[in-house]
């Protein structure tokens, strides 16, 4: 479904040249649940936004179901870390979900069936009347998820969605995406700077070097589908996965590479 090759991004102004991403190459099946973990400040955004054709990359491609992503493709939805950014206050949440309806030349009726059904599948059903600033941060993340739903996306990409909700919610919102993954059948890219995130949501975790970016490494999960947040966190296998990333992470900010013993190979 999502074919990187050879991305590198280079910024340039003001006398500096900056090298965010020097060389990532990897693939996302479709209908995979893939996550992006690295040290602070690799690339990690850089690369997402140039995967979905927010940022034109300085050598390498994207490619989306086999086609070159030059801009924004129809088939990719975006859901970003910043939810009070993304969201228009001045709109009521239904209008905010309908919003990018509105480009496809869908009918009135048809959006509003759309907007209906991804409000109830983020539990905000009663909400569409309400303005995003009368609810609660999990909640206005909750809306900017069912804007990207409402679109019909093949692909999701997700920065780093509940880094600034609390704990708790954090849960709740895990185990959402977690669901919503495996009932639309969606393909998703997610961008986290957690490890226990990363290594409970993923099929696979891909491991970014320190920047300028490369792939230090990538671990198949194969922990059970049905996870939750109590049991599987506590198992043995989720510890040493949680473990193995957490090394590949440390090796990645020295710039050394941790030979793997325990991992699975990747499908």
């Amino acid at each position: 479904m999502l074919d990187v090759r050879g991305l590198k991004k280079v910024y340039e102004g003001s006398g500096r040249r900056t090298e965010a991403v020097r060389d990532l190459t990897f693939t996302v099946e479709a209908r995979e649940l893939v996550c992006l973990v690295g040290p602070s400040g690799c690339g990690k955004t850089t690369l997402l936004k140039c995967v979905g054709g927010l940022l034109r990359p300085t050598a390498g491609e994207v490619r989306l179901a086999g086609r070159a992503v030059s801009g924004p493709p129809p088939g990719m939805a975006f859901v970003f870390q910043e939810y009070g950014r993304s969201l228009f206050p001045w709109m009521r949440v239904g209008d905010n979900v309908e919003l990018p309806l509105k480009q496809k030349g869908l009918s009135k009726q048809h959006r509003r069936a759309l907007v209906a059904d991804a409000l109830d599948a983020v539990g905000l059903t009663d909400a569409a009347g309400a303005y995003p600033w009368q609810l609660s941060g999990g909640m206005q993340q909750r809306v900017a998820i069912a804007r990207a739903l409402a679109y019909e996306p093949d692909v999701l990409l997700m920065d780093e969605p509940f880094a600034a909700v609390d704990a708790q919610t954090r849960a709740d919102l895990e185990d959402l995406v977690r669901r919503l993954w495996r009932e639309r059948a969606m393909t998703i890219l997610f961008v986290t700077h957690d490890i226990d995130e990363a290594v409970y949501l993923g099929q696979r975790v891909i491991v970014l070097s320190a920047s300028p970016t490369v792939v230090q490494d990538q671990l198949k999960v194969d922990l059970p589908d049905a996870r939750d947040q109590v049991h599987t966190r506590v198992s043995p296998r989720f510890a040493d996965l949680r473990t193995q990333v957490y090394e590949q992470i440390q090796a990645a900010k020295r710039g050394e590479t941790v030979l793997k013993t325990d991992t699975p190979p990747l499908h």
